[in-house]
C-alpha cells in the first residue's frame, strides 16, 4: 500500500511497457502505449475500514473490475472490466501487494491483476489469475506512477463519491476597509461576492471500443497521419483464418525494414517474412519490393520463417 500511500490519480505500467488503459467503449480494458492519454490515469479511491485496500476509478467514473467471466472458455483467466455498481462491492477491491519497486494487485478471492501478451486474442489484454508458469510471473507486476498527489485535508467535492451530499456553498470572503475610506457604522466589513461555480466538465465523446473489427469502416472516422497497416498471421502451412478478426496499426515509417521491425514489435514475433495475398487463388508472395505510393492502405500476411509454406516460396526463401 506505500507505492499508493500519497497518489490520488496514477498510472500502472506492465512488463510490456504498456500502460492499463480505459476503453473508450466505457467498458473494456485493455493495454496501450500512449501513456498521455487520460485513459491511462486511474482516481484512487481508499475502501471504508479495509485498511490497505482500495478502489481504481476510470476517466469515465467506472471502476476497475474483477468479473467472473472467462476471457476465453476453458481458460483460468477472468476478464477485467469498468462497471459503474450502484452499491460498490469487492469485485472493484483490490490490495495492492509490494514486490520491490513495483506492485501485484490482488482481488479479494486472491487473483491477480494480469498484462497479457503474445499473440491475439491474448495480446493487450488484462484478466485476472493466478500465475502458474514461471515465463508468466512478472504479467502481474506493475510499475505505479503518481500522476496527481493526495493534498492534506479534506476532499474537493468534485472528487467526493457520487452518493454524498453536495457541499454547502462557500462562505463570504470578509476584508477589512481601506484607511482613509468611510464607512457606515453598521457595517465595518465588506463582503465579496460568492464567485460562481465553475462550468461542469464536458463529459468525453463516446467512441467505438478498439476490441470492435476495423473493418466495419468503410471510410476513417477522421484525417490519420501515416498508413493503415491491416495484418493476419498465417499457420505453420500458409493458411489464414479469415472468420478471425485481423489486427490494424498506423505505420508512419517509409520502407519495408522499418514495416518489418514494426511489425515484430506489434506481433510479438522475430522471425517473419511480410505477404501479400492473391485475391483470385489466396497464394502468399514474400513482399521484397517498395511500399504503395501515397500512403495506400497495405493488407498483408505475416508467415514465420520457420514454416513449412516457406519452402515453396521463390528464391531466395524457398529451395
Amino acid at each position: 500500500m506505500e507505492l499508493f500511500a500519497r497518489a490520488k490519480v496514477v498510472r500502472l505500467k506492465s512488463h510490456h511497457d504498456k500502460f492499463l488503459y480505459a476503453d473508450e467503449d466505457e467498458h473494456h480494458v485493455t493495454q496501450d502505449r500512449n501513456g498521455a492519454s487520460p485513459n491511462a490515469r486511474w482516481t484512487v479511491e481508499i475502501v471504508p475500514h479495509s485498511p490497505g485496500v482500495l478502489r481504481l476509478r476510470s476517466r469515465y467514473g467506472r471502476y476497475l473490475t474483477a468479473s467472473n467471466e472467462p476471457f476465453l472458455l476453458g481458460m483460468t483467466g477472468r476478464k477485467v472490466l469498468q462497471t459503474a455498481p450502484a452499491r460498490p462491492d469487492s469485485t472493484v477491491e483490490w490490495e495492492p501487494v509490494r514486490d520491490g519497486f513495483q506492485a501485484r494487485l490482488k482481488t479479494r478471492q486472491g487473483h491477480f491483476l494480469r498484462a497479457n501478451g503474445g499473440l491475439p486474442p491474448w495480446r493487450n489484454s488484462v484478466t485476472h489469475d493466478v500465475p502458474h508458469r514461471t515465463a508468466t510471473q512478472d504479467w502481474v507486476l506493475w510499475d505505479v506512477e503518481i500522476v496527481q498527489v493526495l493534498t492534506p485535508g479534506p476532499e474537493r467535492a468534485d472528487s467526493a463519491p457520487a452518493s454524498s451530499m453536495p457541499a454547502s456553498p462557500p462562505a463570504p470572503v470578509l476584508r477589512p476597509p481601506l484607511h482613509g475610506v468611510h464607512h457606515r457604522p453598521s457595517n465595518s466589513y465588506a463582503a465579496e461576492p460568492t464567485p460562481p461555480p465553475p462550468e461542469p466538465e464536458a463529459r468525453p465523446e463516446r467512441k467505438f471500443s478498439k476490441l470492435q473489427s476495423s473493418d466495419s469502416f468503410s471510410a476513417p472516422l477522421h484525417k490519420v497521419e501515416g498508413r493503415a497497416i491491416h495484418y493476419r498471421i498465417a499457420d505453420d502451412m500458409g493458411n489464414v483464418d479469415d472468420d478471425r478478426e485481423g489486427d490494424l496499426f498506423i505505420f508512419n515509417g517509409s520502407n519495408l525494414k522499418e514495416l518489418t521491425h514494426k511489425l515484430q514489435e506489434e506481433a510479438g514475433l522475430d522471425d517473419i517474412i511480410i505477404c501479400t495475398r492473391s485475391p483470385i487463388n489466396g497464394k502468399l508472395t514474400p513482399l521484397h519490393l517498395q511500399l504503395p505510393p501515397n500512403n495506400a492502405a497495405m493488407h498483408i500476411v505475416l508467415v514465420q520463417e520457420s514454416s513449412k509454406v516457406v519452402k515453396t516460396f521463390p528464391w531466395p526463401y524457398g529451395s
